[in-house]
């Protein structure tokens, strides 16, 4: 198993295969997914400027062979001004996927360490991620990680 950082343009169809990937697997418990055919390259090119803008990371996840199996993109985030100073300026892991025949093997917590590990680099002494409620599949994988919930959004549709 190997994490590395992402190298372009080489890596950019499995990205865009992976952005597919997860968007397939939210679409499943969450209605609000997009399933039109731009909205990969729109995503794609917002991930790519906000990881300039945010000094941010991206990450592949690929198998001994180097079939890529996964990836992570994470970035400095900057919360409001009633959070303590020393935590305020941290990471945010805003993407992790891998491809289901590669779940269960250590690829994903390899990815979120290896953000752990790009966040601490960059000074933060905090990682957030956010994670949609009904994927209880990664609920419990950042929750073995050690993560604890942190704040809750509600929605009420009109």
């Amino acid at each position: 198993m190997t994490i590395r950082e992402v190298c372009l343009p080489d890596d950019e169809p499995a990205i865009l295969s992976f952005l597919h990937g997860l968007q397939d697997y939210e679409a499943d418990f969450e209605p609000d997914r997009r399933r039109d055919p731009d909205w990969a390259v729109e995503h794609w090119r917002e991930v790519q400027h906000r990881c300039a803008e945010r000094h941010g990371v991206m990450l592949i996840a690929e198998e001994a062979a180097g079939g890529k199996v996964g990836w992570a993109f994470a970035h400095d985030e900057r919360a409001e001004l009633f959070v303590v100073e020393a935590e305020r300026h941290h990471g945010f892991l805003a993407e992790l996927y891998v491809v289901p025949e590669a779940r269960g093997k250590g690829y994903g917590r390899a990815l979120i360490r290896a953000c752990e590990a790009w966040a601490k680099s960059r000074g933060h002494k905090l990682l957030t991620v956010g994670v949609l409620a009904g994927n209880e599949m990664a609920v419990r994988a950042y929750d073995a990680a050690g993560y604890r919930p942190y704040t809750l959004f509600m929605r009420r549709y009109l």
